[in-house]
């Protein structure tokens, strides 16, 4: 019988990730001891924290790892928990060695793409439109983030189906909810509705508070590298809007409105609004176009335009082109799917509904990172 070696172990090990972390169980000090006997290995492994959610993930993980170096030996993982003092240099790794984290998507040599998505009022489908983006994203290859900054209105973990999770926390870093999809794809996410102590507790703030959160959930959540970060905003132009413009200035915005003139309108607004916070709006999506009849004919139920107009208006106003990514239809299954947690864009990728939310991803993905609309830090020289 091959004599196997504690390296030969780690370096199977090398190849398991932290299911919320995204990084080798190894790297990150979660592997305590291995033990090697002629029948069985066992693996001393220290979790995050004792209720870790996602610990029979590991356990598999690491048992096919281990099986398959070492396939004559039984294989066994003991599981325990970091220290204070263990979670605390995990902390620092994971930050890079800073006190404080900032925040990532907001320094100079970020690649991350954020994309905000805003509308100027409620009800027009704009969490619909953001998990459905995102889902999008991460089913052609891109590691994706999802930031539910509606704080009042916080239904993006229950439109991805995991509205009944919390994150992990160690030590004052938060783990982001991993979201793996039928697909294959992954993505993660993070709500003010995940951080709250019960689900159904009112969230009732203000300004300042309202700031300190967006903050939190971009500075003291673990993102690890994304490609691209979403963030469902409040409808309007209101506090959040604010904080947004402040804190990520670069951050790009998605207008979504319906066909009548009451939420062009508004909608344009809240392009305007982007603007004003030196952000670039990079496109409107027009939710809820029209009822495709079964006789074929199409039922315009809320008028017809809004996304034209709103891309004209906004063109005009701000001095470059601001594209229609698409019209979404009414569809049954759109609702039902945000309903029970599964995307249009993964249940059923050949809906009309699901092609124009994968068209616009795809625009979206190919696009260049032009300057037009974006603050750049330059002021002027004075004068001699």
């Amino acid at each position: 019988m091959a004599v196997v070696t504690e390296d030969q172990i780690r370096e199977a090990l090398a190849g398991v990730q932290d299911p919320e972390i995204k990084r080798p169980i190894t790297e990150l000090g979660m592997v305590d001891s291995i033990t090697i006997d002629d029948t069985e290995i066992v693996v001393h492994l220290l979790l995050t924290v004792s209720g870790c959610p996602l610990k029979d993930t590991l356990n598999r993980d690491i048992t096919a790892a281990v099986a398959a170096v070492a396939p004559v030996h039984s294989v066994r993982v003991d599981m325990g928990v970091m220290t204070d003092e263990q979670r605390k240099g995990m902390q620092e790794m994971l930050r890079g060695g800073q006190a404080q984290r900032d925040i990532p998507f907001a320094q100079p040599g970020s690649l991350t793409k954020v994309y905000a998505i805003a509308s100027g009022k409620g009800g027009v489908g704009k969490s619909t439109v953001t998990v459905n983006l995102a889902v999008a994203m991460a089913q052609r290859g891109l590691k994706v983030g999802v930031l539910d900054a509606d704080i009042y209105g916080h239904s993006v973990p229950d439109m991805l189906g995991v509205g009944d999770l919390r994150p992990t926390q160690v030590e004052d870093l938060i783990m982001p909810v991993p979201v793996a999809l039928p697909s294959g794809a992954e993505l993660k996410v993070i709500s003010i509705g995940m951080l709250k102590p019960r689900k159904d507790q009112v969230v009732a703030w203000r300004g300042p508070m309202l700031d300190r959160a967006l903050v939190q959930m971009l500075s003291d959540v673990y993102w690890g590298d994304l490609d691209a970060l979403l963030l469902d905003l409040p409808p309007g132009t209101g506090d959040m809007a604010i904080s947004l413009g402040q804190h990520l200035p670069n951050a790009e915005v998605i207008v979504v409105t319906t066909p009548q003139n009451a939420a062009a309108q508004v909608a344009e607004r809240a392009g305007t609004m982007a603007s004003m916070m030196h952000q670039r709006v990079v496109g409107i999506i027009e939710n809820m176009s029209y009822l495709q009849l079964p006789s074929g004919e199409r039922m315009e139920v809320f008028g017809s335009g809004g996304a034209e107009q709103v891309a004209d208006t906004l063109g005009q106003r701000l001095g470059y082109d601001v594209p229609l990514l698409g019209h979404v239809p009414l569809e049954e299954q759109v609702r039902a799917g945000g309903d029970s947690g599964d995307p249009i864009v993964e249940t059923d990728p050949g809906s009309e509904s699901a092609k124009v939310m994968l068209a616009a991803a795809d625009h979206l993905i190919g696009r260049t990172r032009g300057l037009a609309g974006m603050q750049l830090g330059l002021a002027p020289a004075g004068r001699l």
